[in-house]
């Protein structure tokens, strides 16, 4: 991969795409979304074979759901950009502006991060959602996705050059490049394209990111994997605490704000594990448990899918339909277990208790904190913004579900009338 041609392409299409206004880049995304549409089939067929490789190589089924898609999951991507469409432009957007006292005249305004690469695996939806987010916010974005996903992000990416062609003066087809290969050598070339790419991403699994987090040598926006907790307290509503840790785990288990671990307080654990293990039981989905003593002798002579566990047992993301179970005495025993083994993705507790839930939440340190409700809503759709890049878990520039103002850094306009210093 010739890295520098590649970057000098998307930074011309970058300056193309940052001087266009609202109405120019949502009628070039219009045309995008009719030639996915149009190219439907040729899309669900290339992923057919993408899926059908994963399988035979072995990939678990829980991560094959995350490859494919079907029809509500490609109604969904276009769903997806229509929301994203109709959102206001951020660019050029005043955030403050001021007089100082010798005249000058200062405005802080949004402007493109202007060239962006990322890093992911699986999901061909997050090509679309990718390039979506980056194109209104007037950036072009360098794909690399998995070889898992190449002929599923081949079809998608030649649908949106397509529509970018049929957008005429409206479409910057220079605004996205797709990384074909699948040798390894080109994110190591991405991460060290100093000059050339403003910011990368990596979305995916934790081996991923760390790759990444520590090889980059170009600014990274972390997104993060999901060791996510649900914390059922002894004053919850444990029906509820029960339906909504059968959501958090099994809804999706391959997604990284799906529940790894449940911990329960010790004075609702005869209750709630009953109800769980009932609630378990009544599924197909069988869910492993790994449980530390306290909640092992409750719930295994309920549910046989349980095993005592070990330390390495918690804070690991299993991506799939394994979970861990660990019983503490208080509030404050489960925010410094969760703290010491989350990824600062997701956290919640079930509770009614007011005061309970306000520590949870000041003291939990994770990008998004729930009180009585699942961990799964963690996701740019389900926020508003259409469409997501990923999930910071980092405290600088975003956090947690990033939507199109992610994307846009700020600059200073300073007018003045001959003032010098």
């Amino acid at each position: 991969m010739n890295i520098q041609n590649i970057c000098n392409n998307l930074k011309k299409g970058a300056d193309i795409l940052a001087c266009h206004n609202a109405l120019q880049k949502n009628a070039a995304l219009n045309c995008v979304a009719q030639s996915i549409l149009k190219n439907k089939q040729k899309i669900l067929d290339a992923n057919s074979i993408d899926v059908q490789n994963a399988r035979n190589s072995g990939m678990s089924e829980a991560l094959v759901e995350r490859l494919a898609l079907d029809q509500k999951k490609f109604q969904s991507i276009l769903d997806g950009m229509n929301i994203v469409i109709s959102q206001e432009d951020p660019i050029g957007q005043q955030i403050a502006g001021w007089k100082t006292p010798n005249g000058m005249e200062i405005k802080q305004v949004r402007v493109p991060l202007g060239v962006v690469a990322i890093i992911y695996e699986s999901r061909p939806n997050v090509t679309v959602d990718a390039f979506c987010l980056a194109y209104k916010s007037g950036n072009s974005i360098l794909l690399r996705g998995s070889s898992s996903a190449l002929n599923s992000n081949k079809a998608l990416v030649g649908s949106i050059k397509e529509g970018l062609t049929a957008a005429g003066q409206n479409g910057v087809s220079d605004a996205i490049y797709l990384c074909e290969s699948t040798d390894h050598s080109d994110v190591n070339e991405i991460l060290n394209a100093t000059g050339l790419i403003d910011v990368v991403l990596p979305r995916g699994g934790a081996k991923l990111i760390n790759t990444v987090v520590q090889n980059a040598k170009i600014p990274v926006i972390q997104t993060g994997a999901g060791v996510c907790h649900l914390y059922v307290d002894s004053d919850a509503d444990f029906n509820m605490a029960a339906e909504i840790a059968f959501n958090a785990k099994t809804q999706r288990p391959g997604a990284c704000n799906a529940i790894e671990t449940i911990i329960v307080n010790s004075k609702a654990a005869p209750e709630f594990l009953k109800l769980m293990a009932q609630k378990f039981n009544s599924s197909d989905k069988k869910v492993k448990f790994y449980a530390d003593q306290k909640s092992f002798t409750i719930l295994k002579p309920l549910y046989s899918s349980t095993e005592i566990a070990q330390e390495e047992h918690f804070g690991f993301e299993y991506l799939d339909l394994i979970c861990a179970v660990k019983t503490v005495d208080n509030i404050q025993e489960a925010v410094e277990f969760i703290n010491s083994h989350n990824t600062k993705h997701s956290e919640a507790i079930i509770t009614n208790n007011r005061n309970n839930a306000r520590i949870f939440q000041q003291k939990i340190d994770a990008s998004c904190v729930y009180v009585n409700a699942s961990t799964r809503f963690t996701d740019g759709g389900e926020f508003g913004f259409g469409s997501e890049l990923g999930i910071s878990t980092q405290k600088l520039h975003a956090r947690g579900p990033m939507g199109i103002k992610a994307l846009t850094t700020t600059k200073y306009l300073i007018d003045g009338e001959g003032q010098t210093r």
